[in-house]
């Protein structure tokens, strides 16, 4: 009988996979490094016009969502190529709609940058 795993040390372990899988993100998905470049120059932006805590708050919260769900769509596209490899109207349908909540998630990201910013810069 081997030994239960203590609930911090699988804990750790829990964390490590989600940073090894978040990493692998960045280094193979080229949508996710368009998204952190942008989100590296949205960063820049708000210390250059000083944006407020409850702006920061949003725009972090912004650009999380997007990522988090651009992340979300690989996997669901990810599963959908391992199980269905060539090309089939359903599951082009299934990706097509992952990435409809990319681009949902996305505009409304954009927004929120607009209400921020618009207004320092004019």
């Amino acid at each position: 009988m081997t030994k239960k795993e203590s609930f911090f040390l699988s804990r750790i372990k829990s964390v490590g996979y989600a940073f090894k899988g978040a990493v692998l993100l960045l280094k193979t998905e080229a949508s996710i490094k368009i998204q952190f470049v942008l989100a590296l120059i949205i960063t820049a932006a708000g210390f250059f016009f000083n944006i407020s805590t409850n702006e920061w708050i949003v725009q972090f919260l912004a650009i999380g969502l997007v990522m988090s769900i651009e992340g979300i769509n690989t996997a669901i596209e990810e599963i959908a190529n391992f199980i269905h490899p060539e090309h089939h109207k359903k599951i082009g349908l299934i990706k097509d709609i992952a990435a409809g909540a990319v681009f949902i998630a996305a505009v409304f990201a954009s927004i929120v940058g607009l209400i921020i910013y618009l207004p320092k810069i004019f």
